[in-house]
């Protein structure tokens, strides 16, 4: 009868204790300092053009575009890009004013509540593919001069396509659950032992840019696991480790070359490609200096990941030897023999953390796919580089990613041919063509 009472009591706790965290996690009441007119009923005046300009300053720092906008679609904002997940893809919306496809009839503070806390102007659970896990930390200032911005772009008629994912995942009251665990419902909260400049940093990688969303692993129901910015797998690509980790992280990047990265999409060692050249070409570049400045004093600043190099392979293995074979005959024009690249052209892959994470996956999609960097006005041409899925085996992918990973002072796990074979099939690839 005790042991019964206890558990009871423990029950009635643990209910209590669930009730009270959801009720804060669904507390939209910050929200309210925000207007209840509807958009297009106070249409954007001439007093509103700082607000407004400042406005498409935040959305440019939140890459609200990269989401917002089709590819190929020259109607910015209009929805209907897909996001990948593990759960299935999630269609963006159509954010224009446009009345009926897109949020022409909301009010600022159903703008707010979006945004900020993931619930639509229904009220129903948004999917934290959009990053409001992250907005909630978007200052009430940012958020009213981001409406003025979004007031102001063309409205387009177009519904985009509604998201379909298959069950359970289609049950959008489960998010009610996920924003228990993983939802934090706090804005940015200043540190007061750092400097303006670190807190500005911070309240942009924590907020606007959401840099946690790409850079910090997930768990099997999509929540950040504790491993902060020390890198993720995007399926195609592997989001890097970008803590101060000296080896698979940006320890050995000075300031100035993290800035330069985020400016020109280059440094002395890297060019950003896949997802992080889209984020580069429509966010970063177009930061301020001091932004940017203040963002590369933040990621030096945050606890590095614990990884240490391995012995690097022997070169006299046959899988190196035949990397090298395929490095010399396919990369080293462009790469050099040294592994030193050209500066913000062909990265350089001696040293180059972005190659040494446990995860594979971005060397690999690179050399079977090709890709291009960032284009930025401090770099307009980058750099290209072919693809390799139709000249190279999947052996031979293997040998030469294992080969890069293991020469000029690198020490990563070797490739596999399975791996590779994988990641063609994801990629939907072509196989090697035949010899003739």
């Amino acid at each position: 009868m005790k042991k019964t009472t206890i558990l009871g009591g423990v029950a009635i706790v643990a209910i209590a204790v669930a009730v009270g965290l959801l009720w804060q996690n669904g507390d939209t009441r910050a929200d309210d300092v925000a207007g209840t007119n509807i958009l297009t009923s106070q249409p954007p005046t001439a007093a509103d053009a700082d607000a407004v300009m400042r406005g498409k300053y935040v959305a440019i720092a939140g890459d609200c575009v990269a989401c917002h906008t089709a590819p190929g679609s020259k109607d910015a904002f209009a929805g209907g890009y897909t996001i990948s997940t593990p759960f299935g893809g999630i269609v963006a919306s159509n954010i224009t004013p446009d009345p009926e496809y897109g949020i022409g009839n909301w009010t600022e503070r159903d703008f707010y509540r979006a945004v900020r806390h993931g619930k639509g102007k229904g009220g129903q659970y948004l999917y934290p593919a959009m990053p409001y896990n992250a907005y909630v930390k978007v200052s009430d200032q940012d958020m009213h001069d981001l409406w003025m911005y979004m007031r102001s772009v063309k409205p387009v008629n177009y519904k985009a396509p509604e998201t379909d994912l298959g069950f359970p995942y289609n049950i959008r009251l489960a998010m009610m659950g996920w924003n228990l665990l993983f939802f934090k419902n706090q804005g940015y909260q200043p540190d007061s032992a750092k400097s303006a400049e670190w807190n500005r940093g911070a309240y942009l990688v924590e907020g606007l840019e959401h840099c946690s969303a790409c850079h910090t692993a997930k768990n099997m129901l999509g929540g950040d696991k504790d491993t902060y910015l020390q890198g993720s797998n995007l399926a195609e690509w592997h989001a890097p480790d970008i803590t101060p980790n000296n080896y698979t992280g940006i320890g050995r990047w000075n300031e100035q070359q993290i800035v330069d990265y985020l400016k020109l999409g280059s440094n002395h060692v890297a060019v950003a490609s896949g997802p992080m050249a889209e984020a580069v070409t429509n966010s970063t570049q177009h930061l301020s200096e001091v932004d940017l400045r203040a963002i590369a004093v933040y990621l030096k600043s945050v606890p590095a990941a614990d990884n240490v190099p391995p012995q690097p392979l022997a070169t006299e293995s046959a899988q190196m030897k035949m990397g090298a074979n395929v490095y010399s005959a396919n990369c080293s024009a462009c790469h050099n023999s040294d592994g030193k690249g050209i500066p913000h052209l062909a990265a350089s892959l001696a040293e180059n953390p972005g190659l040494l994470a446990d995860d594979p996956s971005s060397i690999i999609t690179t050399v079977l796919e090709g890709g291009r960097g960032a284009v930025t006005e401090g770099n307009p041409t980058s750099g290209a580089m072919p693809a390799f899925a139709w000249k190279l085996s999947d052996e031979q992918v293997a040998a030469v990613a294992t080969y890069l990973r293991n020469s000029w002072g690198n020490a990563a796990p070797a490739v596999t041919a399975k791996e590779v074979a994988d990641q063609r099939k994801l990629l939907k690839q072509p196989s090697q063509m035949p010899a003739h």
